[in-house]
């Protein structure tokens, strides 16, 4: 009897915004949470800011998902040459870029300075492209909500 085949690799996924505080976080978090260790996740900024974003906080904590204790990270070229698929988020051209690495711009408004009633949207729309990015990247579906 033959051993089972090994697992195929985990994809990874690095998600860049400017500031790292906000859409970035939010998408990292979705996809942690979503993908059960079946994604590595990463997320940075081309010019982190201190904190993550209370609001973002907030409608992320809505949902039952907590990023208060995560950090804003500076965009490393490490962390792109690691990743399988980079998605940014309105980082324009300080975003490095490498051969053979699947690039993806998510047009999304920034939460930055909103309420959270313009962030809920924002955050709506960041989970609905996370699940879509899930079905295409894993073999087995998700359940969905």
């Amino acid at each position: 009897m033959n051993p089972p085949p090994p697992p195929p690799p985990r994809p990874s996924v690095l998600f860049v915004c400017v500031h790292n505080a906000g859409r970035s976080q939010m998408a990292a978090a979705f996809l942690t949470h979503l993908a059960e260790g079946r994604v590595e996740v990463r997320s940075a900024g081309s010019a982190p800011a201190d904190t993550v974003n209370p609001t973002a906080v907030a409608t992320m904590a809505e949902v039952g998902i907590d990023i208060s204790a995560e950090t804003p990270k500076i965009l490393a070229t490490e962390a792109v040459q690691a990743s399988d698929i980079v998605i940014t988020m309105g980082c324009g051209d300080t975003c490095p870029v490498f051969p053979g690495k699947t690039y993806l711009d998510w047009e999304l408004d920034d939460p930055a300075g909103q309420g959270i009633e313009a962030v809920r949207p924002i955050r709506d729309a960041i989970e609905s492209r996370v699940r879509t990015l899930l079905d295409e990247l894993l073999p087995e579906p998700l359940p969905h909500a």
